[in-house]
């Protein structure tokens, strides 16, 4: 999993995240606390409609998706590229 959201109600996503630029972020940004509900070392809750632009937040979507491809096991990665 690299991302949790309610579709619902679209006010927040949870991203993994590296622990140091998770940390880094919540600094940075009023619009990024630690995950909801999640490991606060490697998951952040990005708000939307706060200080983080949409581009910073698909950037944070790739990050995240590439994070939890990359401890994928080979064989898990090659089913993942068909």
């Amino acid at each position: 999993m690299f991302a949790l959201i309610d579709v619902e109600a679209f006010d927040f996503v949870n991203l993994k995240s590296d622990p140091e630029k998770a940390v880094e972020l919540r600094e940075k940004y009023q619009g990024i606390k630690p995950g909801y509900h999640m490991s606060k070392i490697h998951w952040n809750s990005v708000y939307v409609n706060t200080d983080v632009s949409d581009k910073l937040v698909f950037e944070l979507v790739d990050d995240s998706y590439n994070l939890i491809v990359s401890s994928l096991t080979k064989k898990l990665k090659e089913e993942l590229e068909k």
